[in-house]
């Protein structure tokens, strides 16, 4: 048997992972240890796992995280009130199956973007497609998608997520654009796919944040009902890093 072939049409069918570890074994006699049928098993469980964690890591740079964040290195440590049984909670993400949407607000410094992105690696990890956006670079790429006429693929491409995940939410100053374009995303999302928004602005003041009433009035609706609240406090952690690095 020409075992090169057999790994040449391996790799035609995109079979890679299994590919390199037939011929690996081939090199080392490693086949030789196995029955027929627990070898057939163990080259195709290698490629299972390899196609795994490739659509995996996909999916995380497909997301657009601003950096890496994980549910297991959230410090709960600070004086912030963060409470640890609902974050973990919340890191089941029980919340995407029923598709609520999350809300945490804060004052700069809290680790608001850190939890957020956190869940968002998570839901990566789980499989669920994800998109992350400061909230500001996203309504300028919808103007500009509106001068290109690729609004409605944007769109398309966000209903099509389950977790969207926007950060910094009320930095600038609502525009009609802004508010129209708020309106068409939630819209979307509502009941179907789920949303995290980090923001500090307390939800309380997102009404005159986003202006015009009626508007307002539907957003809120639709985003802050069926969410659940993290709402941290305390002196930012980054200010709190620095001045234990000074002491020491």
């Amino acid at each position: 048997m020409n075992n090169q072939s057999t790994i040449d049409k391996m790799k035609q069918m995109r079979l890679y992972a299994m590919a390199d570890n037939y011929y690996n074994s081939t090199q080392n006699n490693l086949h030789r240890d196995y029955t027929l049928d627990e070898y057939l098993a163990l080259l195709i469980d290698q490629e299972w796992e390899y196609r795994y964690n490739k659509r995996i890591q996909n999916l995380i740079t497909t997301a657009g995280f601003r950096y890496p964040a994980s549910v297991q290195d959230v410090d709960y440590s600070a004086n912030r009130s963060l409470d640890r049984n609902t974050f973990e909670r919340l890191a089941l993400l029980d919340f995407i199956k029923r598709g609520e949407n999350v809300i945490v607000t804060g004052a700069t410094g809290t680790g608001k973007s850190y939890l957020a992105q956190a869940l968002g690696h998570n839901a990566c990890t789980r499989q669920y497609k994800t998109m992350y956006y400061n909230f500001a670079r996203l309504i300028d790429q919808i103007k500009l998608s509106k001068l290109e006429g690729t609004y409605m693929k944007l769109l398309n491409k966000i209903e099509k997520s389950d977790l969207l995940i926007l950060d910094d939410f009320g930095l600038i100053a609502f525009d009609d654009h802004a508010r129209n374009a708020l309106m068409d995303i939630v819209e979307l999302k509502y009941d179907k796919s789920s949303l995290i928004i980090a923001a500090q602005i307390p939800v309380k003041n997102w009404h005159e944040t986003i202006g015009e009433g009626t508007i307002a009035d539907a957003i809120l609706d639709r985003l802050v009902h069926a969410s659940h609240r993290i709402e941290l406090t305390g002196e930012s952690l980054r200010k709190n890093k620095m001045k234990k690095s000074q002491k020491n």
